[in-house]
């Protein structure tokens, strides 16, 4: 058994492409191991700027021989079937083995050297990479048929156990040579293979294994804030980033001006994090004016030269960043507001200006009608008309990842309500499952009104999600809306048919993260007419508590054994049986008593009072179907039975469909 060791070197590869490329490199490798019949355990891919890398572990000296046998025709079969199958196989006759009166065709096939299935790998695996973006290069690449790869492939390394394997792909063979760091150690070095292959690139400073820069780059960054007395602020998309950056990481600290500090530090962060790769620290929970930035080396001078320019870099951006933040606030939200007419929404429904007067309309309505309690409609109506001013700011154009957050702060600093710069805020809350909910009464409306005019617009032009396929990001919005309604516990009908189905939908995936039986939330839709979340979602929870009991699940096997003899059955309601049996008196007075007290209580929004009165129905059911014949000879007895059984669903529908209920 050996140990296979594959270095793929090139020019910088981009750091956002290493981790699916790791996947890809892995996968193929398998999957042409599996093809060969090769038996693979444990497999290691690491990743740098300037290679890919694959360890695979105990590998055999030699695939297994593999018998294959293809069945041919029966023996006596007409002449021209076996002629057909001796062709195809390239067989003769006498090669042919009968078994049980039928002809085989068995070959067997040796096993491959394991070096030799590698050296045939390898170029396949190169050729079919699927890199997001690749390039030719060279002479070569005047031919579509010339390799392709991220960057320039420069070398490979492939090595079983202590030998070479053999190949060659558009014009670079393998060999035991590659490069370590690109500026400490230029040069070549020679690997003996897998066993050595980390800890001579480590002498040649270059950690190979992308986990390690990680860990390297989070603890040290760390140690450089805290040794000025501050506390990094943690971003995992940055260690990757620079990890991914680097070969051999060194964090260090820098400061920019103090006087930076006036801007938005949202700003601060995001131009020092999306242009530079930086880290940024706080002091006593505020931004300070310090950063930390990955090198690549080990400089003579202790990073002093590089911090340094570093420094001026990041002083050029914030530079910009504050004279956006200065000539936007010269212009007053409601200004920005009317170029928002220049910009279309969508062809079939305007620009946004006329969006935002839409989402105006509809956020004081829903203030003045009471839907979202406590909310001033002025205020509401105020925040709506100016939270998408912003799209159009100097700032948002650069960082458009800003957008309600920089309204607020011009909001703020033009002296506008703090009600009305955190609705401009914190409108498009919440974006995702795990985003915070807002909770102020005109933030809430501001945030409803947007995504519930999102949805009716689209539906009202029949642009709906399709499949996998949601551009206008619908299902969010629905998902936004389901949030701000329960976790606000308003009061609003959120639409019928199409609309009313896809909230349906939507709300199985949001409650099933919390638990909730997906069938229990189409049994109460089915009842139609119910598009009040809050009064359905109660309804649902006190449903799943009622049928997780023992009286809710004989009430609903009780319920789907009536349900299946009604289906069955024709009758004229309202017959009455003059001499009912004891169960059957039973079931009648307990469905007197019972389906009032439901019906009460559900008008009342009371549902697990309602559960309660049909638990009071699950031993006379029981009773009545053992001891009574529902489908007797008499006509008048069957026909009252029937009806009794008609009666008991009705009230059981007074709560939910119980046909759709599962179990």
């Amino acid at each position: 058994m050996s140990d296979f060791l594959l270095e793929l070197r090139s020019e910088e590869i981009p750091a956002r492409m290493q981790a699916g490329a790791r996947a890809d490199l892995e996968k193929l490798f398998r999957k042409a191991m599996a093809d060969a019949g090769l038996a693979l355990g444990e497999v290691t891919v690491w990743s740098t700027p300037r290679r890919l890398a694959l360890i695979a572990r105990g590998l055999p000296a030699a695939t297994e021989a593999v018998s294959e046998e293809v069945k041919g025709p029966r023996v006596g079969a007409p002449p021209q079937a076996l002629e057909g199958f001796l062709r195809k196989n390239g067989l003769t006759a006498d090669q042919l083995t009968e078994r049980d009166g039928v002809l085989f065709a068995i070959t067997e096939k040796p096993g491959r050297a394991t070096r030799d299935v590698l050296a045939e790998a390898i170029p396949a695996i190169v050729r079919a990479f699927p890199w997001p973006k690749s390039q030719r290069w060279g002479a070569a690449s005047l031919s579509t048929e010339s390799l392709r790869w991220v960057r320039p492939l420069s070398g490979i390394v492939a090595i079983l156990g202590e030998d070479l394997v053999e190949c060659e792909v558009g014009g670079i063979r393998s060999g035991y040579a590659t490069r370590g760091h690109r500026f400490h150690a230029p040069g070549e070095l020679t690997i003996g293979g897998a066993h050595d292959y980390a800890e001579k690139l480590r002498l040649a400073h270059v950690i190979v294994d992308h986990a390690e820069r990680q860990d390297l780059i989070r603890a040290k960054a760390k140690a450089a804030a805290e040794a000025e007395g501050l506390t990094l602020v943690e971003d995992e998309g940055l260690v990757i980033e620079n990890a991914g950056l680097t070969e051999w990481p060194v964090p260090l600290l820098g400061r920019f001006d103090e006087a930076y500090l006036d801007v938005p530090p949202e700003v601060i962060q995001l131009t020092a994090r999306t242009n530079q790769k930086y880290f940024v620290c706080e002091a006593g929970g505020k931004l300070a004016n310090a950063f930390v930035c990955t090198a690549n080396i080990v400089a003579s001078d202790g990073g002093a030269a590089i911090v340094a320019g570093n420094r001026k870099v990041l002083a050029a951006r914030l530079s910009d960043a504050r004279f956006f933040w200065e000539q936007d606030r010269k212009v007053p939200l409601s200004e920005q507001a009317k170029k928002l007419e220049r910009i279309t929404f969508h062809e079939k429904l305007g620009t946004v200006a006329d969006k935002v007067q839409r989402m105006a309309k509809l956020a004081e309505w829903l203030a003045s009608e009471g839907i979202v309690p406590n909310c001033d409609p002025a205020l509401a109506r105020q925040a709506a008309e100016l939270c998408k001013a912003d799209l159009v700011t100097e700032m948002v154009g650069e960082f458009p990842e800003l957008q309600g957050l920089m309204g607020g702060y011009y909001a703020r600093a033009e002296g506008l309500s703090d009600a009305v710069a955190d609705a401009i805020r914190d409108h498009y809350k919440p974006v995702g499952q795990g985003d915070d909910v807002p909770t102020a009464s005109v933030t809430v409306a501001v945030a409803l009104a947007d995504k519930l005019d999102t949805i009716r617009s689209f539906f009202g032009i029949d642009e709906k999600p399709t499949g996998s396929k949601d551009p206008f990001a619908l299902r969010r919005a629905a998902l936004g809306i389901i949030q701000l309604v329960t976790s606000n516990a308003l009061r609003l009908g959120i639409g019928e048919g199409d609309v009313l189905s896809f909230f349906a939908d939507r709300l199985k995936v949001q409650q099933r993260e919390a638990g909730v039986r997906h069938d229990l939330i189409d049994a109460v839709f089915a009842l139609g007419g119910e598009d009040d979340l809050v009064r359905l979602l109660a309804r649902v929870h006190a449903l799943q508590a009622f049928i997780g009991t023992e009286d809710g699940a004989n009430l609903l096997a009780g319920y789907k054994r009536a349900a299946n003899i009604l289906k069955k059955e024709e009758f004229e309601p309202g017959a009455t049986n003059t001499a009912p049996e004891p169960a059957e008196a039973a079931l009648i007075a307990a469905l007197d008593a019972a389906a009032p007290r439901a019906a009460a209580a559900v008008e009342a929004e009371d549902f697990t009072a309602a559960m309660a009165a049909l638990a009071t129905l699950r031993a006379p059911i029981d009773a009545f179907f053992e001891a009574v014949t529902v489908n007797d000879a008499d006509p008048v007895k069957r026909a009252a039975r029937l009806g009794l059984l008609e009666r008991l669903r009705s009230a059981v529908h007074q709560v939910a469909d119980f046909s759709r209920i599962e179990g």
